[in-house]
């Protein structure tokens, strides 16, 4: 399943490069691009996994990067 987030408070182009590399490590994320200048990222997640749950680490995956960072959801 592919979505478009908004990223709240994405703040430098580095920490969106290294939570795009991070979040494409996850196990059932396909597919990840999280854009500075947009200040969006598209995620594609396998549909064998729970959307929820690989969600809940992006979204702390985003936080461990860029404390002040998150995605609307």
């Amino acid at each position: 399943m592919r979505k478009t987030y908004n990223m709240i408070d994405l703040d430098c182009a580095n920490c969106a490069m290294r939570m795009e590399q991070n979040i494409a490590k996850l196990n059932g994320v396909r597919y990840v691009s999280v854009n500075f200048l947009t200040q969006k990222m598209i995620i594609d997640i396998d549909d064998g996994f729970n959307y929820n749950e690989v969600m809940k680490y992006v979204r702390k995956t985003v936080q461990i990067i860029n404390s002040d960072c998150d995605i609307d959801m």
